[in-house]
Order: structure tokens, then C-alpha cells, then sequence
């Protein structure tokens, strides 16, 4: 039962909750597909994700705008605050019969949630720290670059090539020194760094901050403490390129460096 007393972190657990509750229950069909071009498609299972993602945030907050993937904008019209959902983030993934997939929803500049709906947890912030809960119990969120495994999103499309490619770290000579890459296409890997499971994570793309994919998963890592920019080390923005997210200072540094084709 949602009402419009909870607060926006608990309204975006509980959406990603419901959008994560339909993918674990969806997986394994035979699942119908909507074309969207370029090798792209939607199942049954993002829809009917969507749906009840939208359900919670009707209930919980029916003042509110919300951009879907898969729907649009819909909800309250020129709505002063906007929510960014994401319904299965790595539907490629989920139509092969693989379960790295998320379940994304954020308030545009505020809490947000990010649900793995087969490892049974979800990663939450209210803007300002950030936890993962498992079992009914929270833990901090305590960014690490122990592991030293580097999540490189190899998807397209790649707007800042030639000048600067994510494929390109996999390449220079430093990075298996370092790091060891790992190419799992779906934006948990974001969630991932925040909890300490990632040392960094790198994608192109355009201004990400307002993406339905990246806005739950940058919003995690922020909150956590992570160093999190643009491809050239800018801050994301409108005129920002893709995103490097990073545990530490020095993991960003190192990145970044590599990227730019210095040792």
C-alpha cells in the first residue's frame, strides 16, 4: 500500500520493487518484442514492468511527471519535479535468458533506486547516502577499488569517437596491469561501483544526467562518494560526454589518463 506520506526514497524502492517483482516473474517466456530499429526491441516483460512501476508512482506521487523508456512522459502534466524510470535496463541480456538486468527509478535531482531483481536486492539513495537492502536489512553503500574489475559498456552508439573511445582502455597497454575488464551491458554495474563490487565503470553517450538508464545509477555512486565525470574529466551536463564512475580519486585519475592515451 503506497500513499503520498512516504518519502521519495521509499516511493522509489517500492516502484523498483514492482518493476523487479514482474521481471523476475516474466523471465524464462517466450516474451512478445517491440521493435524500436537499429537491433533495439522491448519484451512484454519491459511493458509490463513499466506498468507497475507506474502504478507506485501515480499513488505515491500523482503531482509528479514521469519519463518511461518504454512510454514517454506521462502522469501530471508541466509537473514541477520529474521521475526517470528505467523498467529493465538490459533487456538483451534478459531476452537471452541471462539475469544481469536492473531496474531503474529516479527522481531527476533527488532519491533514487536501482533493483536487481534476481539477486533479491535493491541500492537506494535520498540524495545525500546510499544503501543497499537484502533481506529486510540495510547496509551502507562504501565504494571500494579492491576488486580492481572495470565495467567498459562496449554498446553503441559512440559520439565521442574517434577522440575518445571506451573500447579503447581494453587496448592500451597499463589497463590489464591494473584493472581486469568486465562487459555485462546493463547500468547495475553503476550500482556495483557505489557498493564496492566495481572499481569503475565506463560509457559514451551524450549528457547522461537526464538518461532513464544512468540518472539512478549516477545519483547511487554521488551519494556513495564516488568520483563520477564525463569521459574528458567534465562535469556531466548538457555539453558533457559519456561517464566514467570511479571508487576512488586514484582509480578515476588512471582512468581518465588512460582514455587520453597517456601512460
Amino acid at each position: 500500500m503506497i500513499d503520498t506520506g512516504w518519502d521519495d526514497v521509499a516511493v522509489a524502492t517500492a516502484a523498483a520493487l514492482a518493476g523487479a517483482d514482474v521481471v523476475r516473474g516474466m523471465y524464462g517466456r517466450r516474451l512478445d518484442r517491440v521493435d524500436k530499429g537499429d537491433g533495439d526491441f522491448a519484451t512484454a516483460a519491459d511493458l509490463a514492468a513499466e506498468r507497475a512501476i507506474l502504478d507506485v508512482l501515480r499513488a505515491g506521487r500523482p503531482a509528479d511527471d514521469v519519463v518511461g523508456e518504454e512510454g514517454g512522459r506521462q502522469g501530471a502534466v508541466d509537473g514541477v519535479r520529474e521521475w526517470l524510470v528505467d523498467p529493465l535496463c538490459g533487456t538483451l541480456n534478459y531476452a537471452a535468458g541471462t539475469m544481469l538486468v536492473a531496474v531503474n527509478v529516479a527522481l531527476r535531482g533527488g532519491a533514487a533506486a536501482v533493483a536487481d531483481p534476481f539477486a533479491g536486492e535493491v541500492f537506494a539513495t535520498d540524495g545525500e547516502t546510499a544503501r543497499v537492502r537484502h533481506e529486510g536489512a540495510d547496509a551502507p553503500l562504501v565504494p571500494t577499488a579492491a576488486t580492481r574489475l572495470v565495467d567498459v559498456n562496449l554498446d553503441p552508439p559512440f559520439p565521442s569517437a574517434p577522440r575518445l573511445r571506451a573500447v579503447d582502455l581494453l587496448a592500451h597497454p597499463d589497463f590489464v596491469a591494473r584493472f581486469r575488464p568486465r562487459v555485462g551491458s546493463t547500468t547495475l554495474a553503476l550500482a556495483w561501483v557505489a557498493a564496492g563490487r566495481r572499481a569503475g565503470y565506463v560509457t559514451d553517450g551524450g549528457d547522461l544526467t537526464g538518461s532513464v538508464h544512468f540518472a539512478a545509477g549516477i545519483a547511487l555512486c554521488r551519494a556513495a562518494g564516488c568520483v563520477v565525470t564525463g569521459l574528458d574529466g567534465a562535469p556531466l551536463g548538457p555539453a558533457g560526454r559519456g561517464l566514467v564512475a570511479a571508487a576512488d580519486a586514484e582509480t578515476h585519475a588512471l582512468l581518465l589518463g588512460m582514455l587520453a592515451g597517456r601512460p
